[in-house]
C-alpha cells in the first residue's frame, strides 16, 4: 500500500443512504444499487457530470471495531427508501488519502486506517470524535496486478 497524495476537501451537507454492515457483492446482488439509482436528486461533488460520491463505503472505527455502510450521498432531504438505512450529516471538513494498492489484499483494512491516522496527526490534523470515512475506489485505474487508485476521506476537526 502505498500513499500517493494528501489533500484536504469539504464534503458538503448531505444523506447518506445505503446498508449497514453490507458488503459489495449483496449490495448489487440484492438490487439496492437499482434502488439507489432511481432516487431523484442533484449530485453532490461532481467529476465529469457523475457524482463523486456514487456507489462508496462510509466507516467508522468504534472501540476497534469497523462498521462499514455500503450506498451513495445524496441531497440532505433525499427520500430514504423501504429497507435502506441512513445517516445526516452536516458538511464536514476531510484529509483525502490518494491511496494505491491491492485490492483485497490491503486496501479496505484497518492497517490502512491506522496509517492513515498516524500521516493525519504527522501533517499536523486531528480526526473528528466520531471519526467517519469514507471510502471511494477508483476501479477504473486497476493494473494488471489487480491494484487501483482508492481515496480515503478521514473526517477532522
Amino acid at each position: 500500500m502505498e500513499i500517493k497524495e494528501i489533500f484536504e476537501e469539504t464534503v458538503p451537507s448531505s444523506r447518506f443512504i445505503g446498508k449497514k454492515n453490507s458488503d459489495w457483492g449483496l449490495f448489487w446482488e440484492d438490487g439496492w444499487s437499482d434502488i439507489l439509482r432511481k432516487i431523484e436528486r442533484k449530485s453532490i461533488l461532481k467529476i465529469e457530470g457523475k457524482s463523486k460520491f456514487d456507489y462508496i463505503t462510509m466507516k467508522r472505527v468504534i472501540n476497534g471495531d469497523e462498521e462499514y455502510w455500503v450506498g451513495t450521498l445524496f441531497n440532505p432531504d433525499s427520500p430514504v427508501p423501504k429497507g435502506l438505512d441512513f445517516v445526516d450529516f452536516e458538511s464536514f471538513q476531510t484529509v483525502v488519502f490518494e491511496i494505491y494498492g491491492n485490492l483485497r489484499d490491503e486496501l479496505y483494512g484497518l492497517e490502512t486506517h491506522n496509517q492513515c491516522l498516524a500521516k493525519l496527526s504527522i501533517q499536523g490534523f486531528k480526526p473528528r470524535e466520531d471519526c467517519w470515512c469514507i471510502v471511494r475506489p477508483c476501479y477504473s485505474m486497476r493494473d494488471s496486478d489487480r491494484n487501483v487508485l482508492m481515496e480515503y476521506y478521514i473526517s477532522i476537526e
